[in-house]
């Protein structure tokens, strides 16, 4: 960061702040390729207990590496300098030390561990470094099959040496929490006595591991365990099967250390989050909730925003959901007041704030589908903003396109909001050339306003003139419990007739040509592009597949990749295809069995270093689309690459191919 550029900006209501830059200009110009796929220049601030210190992740030689700046001294200084994995998720332990894991940033369901993971810590100097755990890599290169790993569970305010970690140390298919020393890597074992396959807990007020989750072996089923105190034993509380629901997500205690807030979306359609009661077993109030998005948590149990306390009180002073856009209420009216400031000066985006630890100042996060995410620095007394970091200063907001959500209605009468893009100067009812777009996972919520692998491959494609409809389908969570539930049974069925409905949504929106859509994704969305293919060749006149995988009962049985492994995405797979077991897998939910359905032209790409979706699904599908008689007109596996290309020269490559893929397959706007 180029410390002389921070601004004070004069913070006062309807401040422009140049947004009418935001409007579309009279001809669509094309936006860079490297420019949307070359890393960040700024990501995730994150601020010291103090107050003084921010740590940041910066580009260094292609990947994300961790940086401090001083605010107080204005100077910026680098302290790792990794050169195969992206830094991820890095925590302050007190105001001198980090710890943080690996992984990648850009991946088709956002930033993943992947073969990174471990734990690190360093000094905020840089002078003191430790590896607390390996990356996954690290054991794979030693053969060994089991990884026995730390991740971070909480940090202890005013002290940093210590945290609080899970790991399955003692038991490769169970947590347990540690307290751990950074500086020494030692640890003393906090859950002596703990109930089997436990993978998460909730702490109390007093770092009191009181909440377990476990799963069941060979079901995608869980239970959920609770304990009055550190001496009391453990008491199941709830138990639900995960395609089914309902389920009591534990998600903190309140200030009296008994009362629990839970996420439930028992007899409701979306996750609600409620008062509970963990003695008696009983739901209590209803705290906040949404007629369409979850809260608090999702039905597959990711946490995800909810409740907002103040730090310093812990009280309720509003509510937060992941719609269409995020949406924040505040029923504190000093923070409703700001949020009409911060509006007012930073218009036309999403502004979200929180105060500093010293509670003084804000650090506000700003950003919109065409302006990339920015953070300021608010002194209300002073009524200033100063501008501390901007992720992507590169994007020109007059080049970047509009997202615009849309509710797709499926043949069976789901309802699954998602997201579409079209060019700056499109006029109502003409029929553009249409990508749809597929997210990974497929159990996870990939795409976000303004964010995802999905709307960065929109921005590439509707600046030249494609239509682009992102949706969501059956199994994406935070969606309500109908759509999340109605995804078990239906991979390979019902969740590719989402697909098709999307394109069919576009032709009857009127901007889709239905003579000219392709289809692509990457990881689950590179095996619904061959799904679809196979199954829908008048809808679909082409398709990029990346990442992908042509064979489940391969993938769950492969030492090659990381899901054989994994008890829990074993019996998550085998609960979306609707079988008991691997071996009960349909041949005709593999793509690999179905390559002579295949006519399209088809695009294809991998990294060769996957192991989330190893390089031998991309060969044996091309070997059997070879066989068929369909040669891929393109093939593209980069070295050194996983799941998802990180080095920007990589994905622009990709994407010169895949527009002149596409042109050659479904042509261009206006012809």
């Amino acid at each position: 960061m180029n410390m002389n550029r921070l601004v004070g900006v004069l913070f006062a209501l309807g401040t422009a702040l140049g947004m009418a830059a935001f409007a579309a200009p009279a001809l669509a110009q094309p936006i860079p390729i490297a420019d949307v796929w070359r890393p960040p220049a700024y990501a995730s601030p994150t601020l010291s207990p103090n107050g003084r210190f921010f740590a940041v992740s910066v580009p260094v030689n292609g990947k994300m590496n961790l940086a401090i700046v001083d605010l107080e001294q204005r100077s910026v200084s680098r302290i790792t300098d990794i050169r195969d994995f992206d830094v991820l998720g890095m925590r302050w332990v007190g105001n001198e030390r980090l710890v943080f894991t690996l992984g990648q940033f850009n991946s088709p369901t956002g930033a993943g561990r992947f073969d990174g993971g471990g734990l690190f810590m360093v000094s905020r100097d840089g002078k003191e470094s430790r590896r607390l755990a390996p990356t996954v890599r690290e054991v794979r290169s030693r053969n060994q099959v089991v990884y026995r790993g730390y991740e971070v569970l909480r940090t202890l305010p005013g002290n940093d040496e210590e945290i609080l970690v899970t790991g399955n140390q003692r038991d490769a298919e169970s947590a347990d929490v540690y307290r751990m020393n950074v500086r020494t890597g030692r640890t003393t074992l906090l859950t002596e006595r703990r109930p089997d396959r436990v993978f998460e807990y909730v702490l109390d007020n007093n770092n009191v591991p009181r909440v377990a989750r476990a799963y069941v072996r060979d079901r995608y089923e869980f239970i959920v365990y609770y304990r009055k105190d550190a001496d009391s034993p453990w008491e199941q509380i709830a138990q639900y099967e995960g395609s089914k629901g309902p389920i009591l997500r534990p998600l903190a205690f309140e200030s009296d250390n008994q009362t629990m807030v839970v996420a439930w979306n028992g007899d409701r359609p979306t996750m609600g989050i409620f008062r509970y009661d963990p003695n008696t077993r009983k739901l209590g109030e209803l705290i906040a909730q949404h007629p369409r998005f979850d809260m608090g948590a999702d039905a597959s149990g990711q946490v995800i925003a909810g409740v907002i306390r103040d730090f310093r009180t812990n009280r309720v002073i509003g509510y937060q959901v992941q719609a269409d856009r995020p949406e924040t209420v505040w029923i504190d009216e000093d923070y409703a007041r700001l949020q009409r400031m911060i509006d007012g000066a930073l218009p036309n985006r999403v502004n979200n704030f929180r105060r500093t630890p010293d509670g003084e100042r804000l650090l506000v996060t700003s950003f919109s589908d065409r302006q990339p995410a920015q953070w300021y620095l608010l002194d209300e007394k002073k009524r200033t903003l100063e501008e501390l970091f901007s992720s992507r200063p590169w994007l020109k907001p007059d080049l970047m396109v509009e997202q615009r959500s849309f509710l797709l209605k499926t043949r069976d009468g789901l309802e699954i909001p998602g997201y579409y893009f079209l060019p700056n100067n499109y006029k109502k009812g003409e029929r553009l050339p249409t990508v749809v777009h597929i997210h990974g996972g497929p159990a996870a919520r990939a795409d976000f306003f303004g964010s995802g692998f999905g709307f960065a491959e929109a921005q590439v494609l509707a600046s030249r003139g494609y239509a682009v409809i992102v949706p969501n389908f059956r199994i994406t969570p935070g969606l309500g419990s109908r759509n999340f539930y109605a995804g078990f049974g239906t991979m390979g069925r019902q969740m590719i007739d989402d697909h098709q409905d999307a394109a069919r949504w576009g032709v009857a929106e009127g901007f889709a040509d239905p003579q000219r859509i392709c289809i692509s994704g990457a990881s689950y969305g590179g095996y619904a592009t061959l799904m679809a293919l196979a199954r829908f060749p008048d809808t679909f006149k082409c398709g990029i597949s990346g990442l992908m995988v042509s064979d489940w009962s391969l993938m769950l049985t492969s030492p090659a990749g990381d899901t054989s492994t994994n008890e829990i995405a074993v019996s998550l797979v085998t609960a979306m295809v609707g079988v008991k077991s691997i071996r009960d897998i349909p041949a005709d939910v593999n793509p690999v069995n179905l390559a002579d359905r295949i006519k399209q032209p088809l695009l294809i790409y991998a990294g060769e270093d996957d192991i989330r979706t190893p390089l031998e699904q991309t060969t044996r599908m091309i070997r059997a689309l070879e066989r068929a008689g369909n040669k891929p007109r393109a093939v593209i596996v980069k070295p050194g690459e996983g799941h998802g290309f990180g080095k920007t020269e990589n994905n622009v490559e990709l994407y010169e191919a895949i527009l002149k893929f596409l042109e050659e397959s479904i042509g261009k706007r206006g012809n």
